[in-house]
């Protein structure tokens, strides 16, 4: 299952006093809400395992479970380089579901989800190439990979101080439920909106897998 929302007209300080306030918020939350859970704990939450078990196949530790684990045991703030990273950190730790966010007006074409086949390679955050791994999750557009599970979101059409026009796009593994990616798309539109309150709604959409 792979969830989708697209807002227009949003803004992306640096810094926003009210989104940094509930995100500081949130952080308490967690903590009264896990506090003394370890690590195989937080693990077999149910946001939590599908993800746990989808990087147990590729020999990897599910990356949010680590981030949760340094804001629950090492005081780390929620923060990110600006708004719009941050609307969709905070929503990523308070659901777990793992997303991508790219600048919308970079997307070429109509995004396709699709299943790796061993030799697909792309350019990740921060311009490192990375070759998919046979069997992970992919999302593409017209031009090449937006991002995949394991490694993320891409270089091109990552979130910058001038972006205007935002696509989130959540994975889905299986044993997630549709109620628990409603809520998450609900709550990345909610935390855009503490910032831009006048951004648009353009797109909000989530597609499941046929059964074989």
């Amino acid at each position: 299952m792979v969830g989708a929302i697209a807002l227009l007209k949003v803004q992306n300080p640096t810094r926003e006093a009210t989104l940094e306030l509930r995100a500081e918020q949130l952080r308490v939350e967690l903590l009264q809400r896990f506090s003394g859970f370890d690590r195989a704990q937080l693990a077999r939450q149910p946001g939590v395992s599908p993800y746990v078990a989808y990087y147990k196949r590729f020999g990897k530790t599910y990356h949010l479970l680590l981030q949760l684990e340094s804001v629950l045991l090492k005081d780390k703030a929620i923060a990110a380089p600006n708004a719009l990273v941050l609307a969709m950190l905070m929503a990523e730790m308070k659901n777990m579901l793992l997303t991508a966010g790219h600048d919308l007006a970079t997307v070429e074409g109509d995004p396709v989800v699709d299943v790796a086949d061993g030799t697909e390679t792309y350019a990740c955050l921060g311009g490192r190439i990375e070759a998919i791994k046979k069997g992970d999750m992919l999302i593409r557009d017209d031009r090449g990979i937006l991002s995949s599970i394991l490694y993320g979101p891409d270089q091109r059409t990552r979130i910058g101080p001038d972006t205007e026009c935002v696509v989130y796009q959540v994975y889905g593994p299986s044993g997630i439920w549709r109620e628990a990616m409603e809520g998450h798309l609900a709550d990345l539109e909610a935390n855009v909106r503490l910032f831009s309150p006048n951004a648009e709604l353009c797109a909000r959409q989530i597609l499941v897998a046929a059964n074989p």
